[in-house]
């Protein structure tokens, strides 16, 4: 499998504890009730977070689109953002973990009395797991690169629904992959409504061209963390970038392109629709930008 989400396998993973809702349980059974909302009908949000020596990345900035994603759809998660680096932490502590780990901190509606989207059908509290997993790209990833595929699967408008939700409903977000890697790409390349570059299916997408750095408006992309931190790291080390409407055919003219996620940092693009970029990877920008980020990762005020 080759992907932004590929990882390099690790055996200590068989054997992870699992917090589900304050109790720490074998992953072997880690399991929630078949009438859980997020089961159900995908009704829940999510982060994806990374240990870091010792040290949960940009914790805040995670914990706060989490809070906001509830409030936005009218969950109350029922702990405070300390409760939840608390958990988070002790979760890494049962586990035995310092570095090299990710963890996917799932908020659902709970449980429902019957099947059904309607959330007033729930009974009693959320459902909040931790799922915190030995977890580092292949070390190979950063230098072969990931093919891209424009996918026909669009990336939707805020008023229909907005794509800066990071909700357990992903089901475009799959259709656009699978159309990716059937075709024999890695991911997929995804456009908004009005044809404009907007997001790859798990990652932000950059291109560079002429010099600059070029990405979304961010209208119907995810509202990535990491996305935020590059497009800051551009401002500060004066490195051009613009925020705008992008056609393929800008892509097309493009020197070098990227990713950005939470698991991976930064990871080079080789090729789009086929036409792969010359030179070898990283580019120089890319190459730049991901060590100006990887500093950023050691500052002591970039975790928890």
């Amino acid at each position: 499998m080759a992907g932004s989400q590929d990882i390099a396998e690790d055996p200590r993973n068989a054997e992870v504890k699992v917090w589900i809702n304050g109790a720490l349980v074998p992953r072997a059974a880690a399991t929630v009730s078949v009438f859980d909302g997020g089961f159900i009908a995908g009704d829940g949000v999510w982060e994806g977070l990374r240990l870091h020596r010792g040290r949960l990345l940009f914790a805040d900035a995670h914990l706060a689109r989490l809070f906001q994603g509830a409030r936005a759809i009218d969950l109350d998660i029922g702990m405070t953002a300390d409760d939840l680096l608390a958990a988070m932490h002790a979760t890494c502590a049962a586990n035995a973990m310092q570095d090299g780990v990710h963890l996917r901190l799932m908020v659902t509606r709970g449980l429902k009395k019957t099947p059904s989207q309607d959330p007033r059908q729930t009974v009693g509290g959320p459902t909040v797991v931790i799922v915190a997993e030995h977890k580092v790209p292949p070390l190979t990833l950063y230098a072969s690169g990931l093919s891209l595929l424009t996918s026909t699967m669009r990336c939707t408008r805020p008023d229909q629904f907005d794509m800066r939700l990071n909700s357990h409903s992903r089901l475009n977000l799959i259709l656009a992959l699978i159309q990716a890697y059937k075709a024999g790409a890695d991911e997929a390349l995804m456009l908004d409504d009005a044809g404009h570059v907007a997001s790859c299916n798990a990652t932000n997408f950059f291109f560079v061209r002429d010099g600059v750095v070029c990405t979304s408006t961010g209208r119907a992309c995810f509202n990535g963390i990491t996305r935020g931190h590059v497009i800051a790291l551009c401002r500060s080390a004066g490195i051009p970038i613009r925020l705008d409407d992008f056609s393929l055919l800008d892509v097309a003219s493009a020197e070098e392109a990227f990713c950005t996620g939470t698991f991976a940092g930064l990871t080079p693009v080789n090729a789009i629709d086929g036409r792969r970029f010359a030179g070898g990877l990283p580019g120089p920008v890319t190459a730049r930008l991901a060590a100006l980020y990887a500093t950023l990762t050691e500052d002591p005020a970039a975790g928890r």
